[in-house]
């Protein structure tokens, strides 16, 4: 098996960077986006359409997940990977020259819909498949490693998209944003789309042995155990990585009394602490053992996520800013080996679907409703450290998943 070059790693993170650039700029313009295609009579309305349509883009990730990895177990990684940045790329481009609700009316909000929808197809497939790309081509020891480039590219594409709004509203006031600036990012991600497709022109990728039956079929008539097993080892990064990094941003605001700013700049800082972590425990695992590593910071979790929240919970800037650090740590050390662990604990003729379908399904259901229910919980409980529990019980979930699979994995 090839090692894998630098061209092959900087061609499977360009779609994770394009793909999370995309979730993080349509999130920051929601409210732009919400007045150009919605009628003007209810900014509200016109602020919860935009987020549905967001949402529509995360409920089609496991269609993508089934239809993406069809394509990448039946016909290879590089074409589905080459197939899931430009359906990314090229509906991103046409929302930066979508006629707005003046123009087309209704039927603006309907083609944003489709766009939105095809772009989510192509979430289901990406991160995955590039994930399964590099680690089956990598050497042994840095089959870690490699998988936790793929976590830091979509970490990347975030904190490129947050940063570009941020440079968007120093360069243009608010009533140019809103008319046409909100725009722009979205015609930058047709450059990335671009690279991306250069970059993957010469990937090298074995083609799969014909199957007869759809791969899908196949994970659940024969590996539906594994399936279920991919979600639980999902469920403590989906959880954890949507209350620790979306969540906690109203948390500092309602519960320590942050203004938005400083619970923003909290936030990002983490974040990017998060990618050196990740990198440096990919390489660290590599060394130690995958699964080792996975059970000692699952465990950790466990063990650390009330106190740590309660270190959060004193109205004070620092002690805050360490108490997040100590989720970051403690998180970014069980991402670097899980996508490595994952890929090796998957038959090779169904990976693309077992792995798409799990890890999606996990992300869009636990992950997407983890910031409603630690609202919920907070409300009811009245107490700042309840959300904590919901990452309590994903750690007891995965920690479960771990002892179930029995992979001899070093």
């Amino acid at each position: 098996m090839a090692s894998t070059n630098k061209k092959s790693i900087a061609s499977a993170l360009i779609g994770n960077i394009l793909e999370w650039y995309d979730f993080a700029i349509y999130g920051y313009f929601a409210s732009a986006i919400g007045l150009a295609f919605f009628p003007k009579s209810d900014p509200t309305a016109q602020l919860l359409m935009a987020f549905s349509i967001f949402a529509v883009g995360y409920l089609m990730r496991p269609i993508g997940a089934v239809i993406f990895g069809h394509v990448g177990d039946k016909y290879g990684k590089k074409v589905a990977l080459n197939l899931s940045v430009a359906a990314m790329a090229i509906p991103t481009f046409f929302v930066s020259i979508l006629p707005d609700y003046n123009a087309w009316g209704v039927w603006a909000a309907y083609t944003l819909v489709l766009l939105r929808m095809i772009q989510g197809l192509s979430v289901g497939g990406e991160f995955t498949t590039s994930i399964i790309y590099l680690v089956s081509h990598a050497p042994k020891n840095r089959q870690s490693l490699m998988g936790a480039t793929i976590t830091c590219g979509a970490i990347g594409g975030i904190l490129l998209g947050s940063f570009t709004g941020d440079l968007m509203n120093h360069l243009m006031s608010e009533e140019t944003i809103n008319a046409w600036g909100w725009r722009v990012p979205f015609l930058f991600g047709l450059v990335i789309g671009i690279v991306g497709l250069f970059l993957r022109r010469h990937l090298v990728d074995e083609v799969p042995a014909p199957t007869l039956k759809p791969p899908v079929l196949v994970v659940f008539q024969n590996h539906l155990p594994l399936l279920f097993n991919i979600s639980g080892l999902v469920f403590l990064n989906a959880v954890g990585f949507y209350l620790i990094f979306v969540y906690l941003v109203t948390w500092f605001e309602v519960a320590e009394k942050f203004t938005p700013s400083l619970a923003l700049n909290i936030n990002s800082i983490s974040m990017v602490i998060l990618i050196g972590v990740v990198l440096l425990s990919g390489y660290f695992t590599d060394k130690v053992g995958k699964k080792l590593m996975l059970q000692i910071t699952s465990m950790l979790m466990l063990l650390f996520v009330v106190p740590l929240f309660y270190l959060m919970n004193h109205h004070d800037i620092n002690l805050a800013f360490l108490g997040q650090l100590g989720l970051t740590i403690i998180l970014g050390s069980y991402l670097a080996p899980l996508n490595a662990f994952m890929v090796l604990s998957i038959p090779e003729a169904v990976r693309c679907t077992t792995i798409g379908l799990g890890y999606n399904l996990t992300l869009g259901v636990a992950g997407g409703l983890t910031p409603l229910a630690a609202t919920w919980v907070f409300e009811k409980t009245g107490s700042p450290i309840s959300p904590s529990y919901l990452i309590l019980a994903a750690s007891i979930i995965t920690i479960f998943a771990l002892f179930k699979n029995k992979s001899n994995i070093s």
